[in-house]
């Protein structure tokens, strides 16, 4: 059935010769870390966990199945647990056959597991991901669910009842591993947090902000300056109903609206988190492989279209880049390995972070503003959320969890600096973290390498420093 489904979809694809850029926007900005370089060949291991469907109602008694990964191979008796924290993505074995993490537990005897979020990837508490269905989808709930885990692995499997504990996570995960050493202190010895947004904001400027600046900074002025003039050229085109540019180098559907102003957020919003997308995930050559493209246009305009269709690689289709396309693909209910449904319901109700272009401090313009944001939540979750509740939400988090001012011991903060989501993170030097220069989200989860950076280097070895002090 779900071959035939995927045919089908393909099918309608071809002949409705439309293509919806969301889905790989958005999977691009929250896929997995990156797996590390496999080092180790062996089996891993997969497994479930009943958990409770709600933790906080003693009422509630349904039960659900949490998977997890583990590898066992380097552990001896009271060695330490090593737990890399799923985030808002499915699970797999990279970060179980290499990476930092890995490296440090095969050198401390320790026992390693992967533990994938509520509601991502396997781990489903219903078959369908309705608004009412979603209401147990919480991270309060998923360090409820991270807390039973530790106490169950610890009791049941022989050789780690004196086990310490250290939690790895990465962007989301990183913020969970925060905030659970913040609720169970006494369930964590240590974590080290890479990327972690801790400041929960409505209308996040600073993203697209510190997008611009990376852009600038890797790729050069002329890069910047191009894609903020071909912006300013569509805003413009726009503004007069002409869509001559943008059908021929972008090639939207008939069916977008100038004169909607939800079509005209809409595609802003998405041109720039595509630029986002090759931000965050920079790696050496990324950036500047997209402005040689942005710069050989012949003009500015020619230069964005070089780059959207080669990053997009829609062909001959037209881009359904409307607000009804997104809302439609928001409302997926059907269980798929696609999570926005997923986490835009957490951004509404917990956390916001709408990458906005409130600030003139960057390049992509004036035309998405938070009001884009809010209304999605309130028409995809059944009018669920209004801008009132999402920034009650927001604040409710920041004053239980602390914002910038979590409160913890032993969490060690890293962030890169290319990375946008650092604006939202606690900057630190020293044993509490650092800032690393030229890297982007998450990159130093990987084994220490001769590539590194001196600045990379420290980083890495002050985390295992600090890694043996906490183990001790």
């Amino acid at each position: 059935m779900k071959v035939l489904a995927l045919l089908l979809a393909i099918y309608l694809i071809e002949v409705n010769g439309q293509f919806s850029p969301f889905r790989k926007i958005f999977q691009k900005l929250h896929e997995e870390p990156p797996p590390p370089v496999p080092v180790f060949r062996n089996n891993i291991n997969m497994n479930y966990i009943e958990q409770k469907l709600d933790h906080f109602d003693l009422n509630e008694k349904r039960t659900w199945q949490m998977r997890y990964l583990s590898n066992d191979y380097y552990f001896k008796p009271n060695g330490p647990i090593f737990i890399y924290v799923g985030g808002e993505w499915t699970i797999s074995e990279g970060s179980l056959r290499g990476g930092h993490m890995f490296d440090m537990a095969k050198e401390l005897n320790g026992y390693m597991f992967y533990t994938e979020h509520r509601y991502y990837g396997r781990s489903h508490p219903f078959a369908e991901l309705t608004t009412a269905n979603l209401k147990y989808l919480h991270v309060k709930q998923a360090l409820a669910d991270l807390a039973h885990f530790i106490t169950t692995m610890k009791s049941t499997i022989s050789g780690l009842e004196n086990s310490k504990v250290i939690l790895v996570g990465g962007s989301y995960s990183a913020t969970m591993v925060t905030w659970f050493s913040r609720l169970y202190p006494n369930l964590v010895n240590g974590a080290w947090a890479s990327s972690a947004p801790l400041q929960a904001k409505v209308d996040f400027v600073e993203y697209k902000e510190v997008t611009g600046q990376s852009i600038r900074q890797v790729g050069g002025d002329a890069c910047y300056i191009r894609i903020e003039n071909a912006i300013k050229i569509l805003e413009e085109d726009f503004a007069n109903g002409d869509l001559t540019n943008v059908k021929k180098y972008i090639n939207v559907c008939q069916n977008f609206d100038t004169n909607n102003k939800l079509d005209v957020w809409t595609f802003f919003s998405a041109i720039s988190d595509i630029f986002a997308g090759v931000v965050q995930t920079h790696n050496s050559g990324s950036i500047e492989n997209m402005c040689s493209l942005i710069l050989a246009g012949n003009d500015d305009i020619a230069g964005l279209g070089n780059f959207l269709k080669a990053y997009l690689g829609y062909g001959s289709q037209c881009v359904d880049i409307t607000y009804e396309a997104d809302v439609a693909e928001l409302k997926q209910t059907k269980l798929s390995d696609d999570m926005m449904r997923q986490w835009y319901y957490q951004t509404c109700n917990e956390y916001g972070w709408y990458q906005t272009s409130g600030s003139s401090d960057q390049p992509f313009g004036s035309s998405f503003p938070v009001e884009l944001y809010t209304k999605l939540c309130h028409d995809v979750y059944d009018m669920q959320f209004s801008a009132e509740s999402i920034e009650d939400n927001v604040q409710q988090t920041n004053i239980d969890f602390g914002a910038l001012k979590p409160g913890v011991n032993n969490v060690y903060f890293t962030h890169g600096s290319l990375d946008p989501w650092h604006a939202m993170g606690l900057l630190c030097e020293g044993e509490c973290g650092t800032v690393i220069p030229m890297y982007a989200h998450c990159k130093d989860l990987a084994s220490s390498s001769s590539a590194d950076t001196e600045e990379m280097s420290a980083a890495k070895s002050t985390i295992f420093k600090l890694v043996k002090k906490w183990v001790e």
